[in-house]
């Protein structure tokens, strides 16, 4: 049965009717054409589905639309502002922390999840803060590079 519910992505209010049951992933990718936020292996494993839900890092594919409501989520679109890049994201591009770019948005809304709460990771931090997104690639250590990097550059900002 659809409901309405009502939440903020992206920093911007949404309030749609939908069934409670379906999958926050597919409302951000079909409902609202956000497609950065890749569909992987659709029981949570994976952490292509990464998104923040409440400044916590979730796996979408796992969240029911009936359990958002009044919540904030953002998705690898939002991380940008005016069209510049977040330092993660840079530190991704630069640091070439992807390679078929398809695990990428997750490793990034994690990694932002993980420097929220430890601005300042030691390298064994963000192994384990990462472990369960996977990389299909093996660009690990790559990943694990741009991350310190962007942490550098963000406590700068501080």
């Amino acid at each position: 049965m659809k409901q309405s519910i009502s939440f903020k992505l992206n920093g911007k209010p949404v309030t749609l009717s939908v069934n409670g049951g379906v999958s926050l992933l597919t409302v951000i990718r079909t409902y609202l054409d956000k497609t950065g936020t890749k569909y992987g292996c659709g029981i949570g494993e994976c952490g292509a589905c990464t998104v923040l839900l409440d400044n916590q890092p979730a796996r979408a594919c796992m969240i029911s639309m009936e359990d958002v409501g009044g919540s904030e989520i953002i998705t690898i679109e939002g991380l940008s502002s005016n069209e510049v890049l977040h330092p993660i994201q840079k530190a991704f591009v630069e640091l070439d922390a992807l390679q078929c770019g398809f695990c990428t948005p997750g490793m990034i809304m994690n990694a932002y999840g993980l420097l929220k709460r430890n601005p300042t990771p030691t390298r064994e931090d963000i192994i384990s803060g990462m472990e369960e997104n996977l990389c299909r690639c093996g660009s690990y250590n790559r990943i694990i590079d741009a991350i310190q990097v962007a942490a550098k550059e963000m406590t700068k900002k501080i």
